[in-house]
């Protein structure tokens, strides 16, 4: 049943936990719905948001890495030590230098590179399923998303890139410095935490710097492509640009498909049989993912600015106005999906979703993400069919960011007919 439309509180935990009812009101009551807390205009009805994402001459990119809120002086002090700043190269750029580096990440992420790396994804998911063995083995019981659904996408990643070395850095501090990005910039931290943020969020962008300044990049690397690539007048990228693309390169390469892969496991393990089925039918992972893609994606919303006034859904928006796509209600539209609460893997136009966005600031790594979903749901459930919840009828802790929603825990033990499980839960 759709929520009739007040205020929307973005960040409250009603909304956090369960912002289906949310969506369906915005939907049927205000498709585009002024916010005045956040002064974003919400757009929420698949033809209109769609709308928005190919037409990137009236709807611009220009916001979608601003910040949530404003840095106070502490914590601008902290980024201008490190030198921080992200001019436009991929998300928030418009302008004519945006197709050459998407050139640049098409080259290493294309659908070729993507199919010649699975037996690589393949042994990355291998190694880290033996370390989450034994921590079963061991305690009883793990949490997926701080160990499987993060450590595979940020080692496969690196590797796609060419950027294996900066493992060095520890997958830890690598986590920690991404999550820490995205909540500085689409959450809304107190002034101290904003603080504490801005330290971790320098000391990622210092060691980035540091990457694209040293000398020597190996041919066939991200680090290589950056060096050798030109921008429209001919000049060399900038440290700054090549640090902005990988921060942002980094970030979205393996936080978002963490919490993807973290989305789908409690999905499959909470749903009766469907882990199983996995496990016996492995050519149905594929088209579930992208079912679950469509209803609950992990980017929820992202961001444009209007160039010029215009009107959506009877409603006059003016030049300037913030909007604020809402990716995930587009993937319940009932005027586009049938039956959309229903995950039906075998709908004929399953993968019309906006997760990834559409048009030319479509997600590079869109074919990645799908195959690493594929290859680690199924060798999981290979391996590991008996697999389940800890506690499946507690409602998770959720990621609540602006534009990224998740569960922060995908805690699992195998069933109780298992060797090792069915240890006393206290000695969890």
């Amino acid at each position: 049943m759709a929520t009739p439309m007040g205020t929307v509180d973005l960040f409250g935990q009603e909304y956090v936990l369960d912002p289906f009812p949310v969506w369906d009101g915005l939907r049927e009551n205000a498709p585009v719905h002024y916010e005045p807390d956040t002064g974003l205009w919400l757009v929420s009805r698949y033809d209109d948001v769609r709308a928005v994402l190919r037409d990137t001459r009236t709807f611009l990119p220009d916001n979608a890495m601003d910040a949530i809120g404003r840095f106070s002086m502490p914590t601008l002090r902290v980024l201008a030590r490190s030198r921080f700043a992200l001019p436009p190269t991929l998300a928030s750029n418009g302008g004519e230098s945006h197709a050459g580096y998407r050139r640049v990440m098409t080259r290493l992420l294309n659908a070729q590179a993507v199919t010649a790396a699975v037996p690589m994804i393949e042994r990355v998911t291998g190694e880290c399923l033996d370390r989450l063995e034994q921590r079963l083995d061991a305690d009883g019981v793990c949490d997926l998303a701080t160990t499987l659904a993060r450590d595979v996408p940020l080692r496969v990643l690196l590797r796609m890139l060419g950027l294996e070395g900066a493992e060095d850095v520890g997958l830890d501090t690598l986590a920690r410095w991404g999550d820490a990005s995205l909540e500085l910039f689409w959450g809304r931290p107190d002034a101290a935490r904003q603080t504490e943020l801005a330290g971790e969020a320098a000391d990622f962008y210092s060691w980035l710097r540091g990457l694209v300044t040293a000398p020597g990049a190996a041919s066939g690397t991200l680090l290589a492509a950056l060096a050798e690539h030109r921008l429209p007048d001919g000049r060399p990228l900038r440290p700054a640009e090549s640090a902005a693309v990988l921060y942002f390169i980094v970030i979205a390469g393996q936080a978002t498909t963490r919490q993807m892969l973290s989305i789908m496991f409690r999905r499959a393990l909470g749903e009766p049989g469907r882990w199983r089925r996995f496990a016996e039918e492995p050519d149905g992972v594929e088209p579930w993912a992208d079912e679950v893609l469509r209803r609950e994606p992990p980017i929820t919303t992202w961001r444009r600015v209007t160039g010029r006034p215009v009107t959506l859904s009877g409603v006059d928006i003016p030049a300037g106005a913030p909007l604020l796509l809402m990716l995930a209600s587009t993937g319940s539209d009932p005027e586009v999906f049938d039956d959309p609460e229903q995950l039906c893997p075998h709908r004929p136009n399953r993968r019309k979703h906006l997760a990834f966005g559409v048009g030319r600031h479509r997600c590079s790594g869109a074919e990645l993400a799908r195959t690493e979903a594929d290859v680690v749901l199924r060798t999981t459930a290979a391996r590991l069919p008996d697999l389940r919840l800890v506690d499946p009828s507690s409602a998770p802790e959720m990621l609540g960011l602006l534009s990224f929603r998740a569960p922060l825990r995908v805690l699992v033990e195998r069933a109780a007919s298992h060797p090792g499980a069915g240890r006393d839960a206290a000695a969890r």
